[in-house]
């Protein structure tokens, strides 16, 4: 797998075999930036999540243009493995980036020291952990004001009504048994206080 666009046009991207393990495409990730450039996205000095990160080749992506900074979770061993030489083949300096292998429901349940402004989720098919992380994810101040969640699930989930409320559906794409969904994170305005009367 190939880097599409930036820095690390072109370079390869390392890659584990194995179930639930399914590495975005040139194709869905080409597609998957145009939507948000298109959106407004400007990845000069980003800072990017990378859930079930797998190969991490969407965080990478953000990188390669201008992200700086993308933290990638991962529970397996040799895919997080995987990634971080992935990431020191590329010479990513090393303060531009932070793997954990860990499980990512109990990262998502501490509250997060900044909040990030894209968010990349593709959780393995079938299990229906993409309600309950992003549920988490709002509830922990993992993501920041009007910042995007992208999410790649599988082409028939069901997710009516389990979408935390606050995330508002911006776009929901078929590529083939891959569908592509992407929130913005709107916080209700607090209320707000009347001036006081002039005597």
């Amino acid at each position: 797998m190939r880097v599409i666009a930036g820095a690390y046009g072109g370079r390869t991207i390392r890659t584990v075999d194995g179930p639930g393990y399914r590495p975005a495409t040139a194709k869905v990730r080409q597609a998957v930036f145009s939507m948000l450039e298109a959106r407004g996205v400007d990845w000069a000095g980003a800072r990017v999540l990378d859930l079930f990160a797998g190969s991490g080749s969407l965080g990478i992506e953000a990188l390669s243009r201008g992200a700086a900074l993308a933290w990638f979770v991962e529970k397996g061993a040799r895919p997080a493995d995987c990634l971080r030489q992935s990431l020191r083949d590329l010479k990513v300096p090393e303060a531009r980036w932070r793997v954990f292998q860990a499980d990512l429901l109990k990262v998502l349940a501490r509250p997060a020291k900044e909040p990030f402004d894209v968010v990349f989720i593709d959780p393995p098919y079938g299990l229906d952990l993409l309600p309950p992380a992003l549920e988490k994810a709002v509830r922990g101040g993992w993501i920041a004001p009007n910042a995007f969640v992208l999410a790649e699930v599988e082409a028939q989930a069901e997710l009516a009504g389990q979408i935390p409320a606050q995330l508002l559906p911006q776009a929901d794409r078929l590529y083939g048994q891959t569908r592509i969904m992407l929130w913005q994170n709107k916080i209700p305005d607090s209320p707000s206080i009347p001036a006081p009367s002039t005597p």
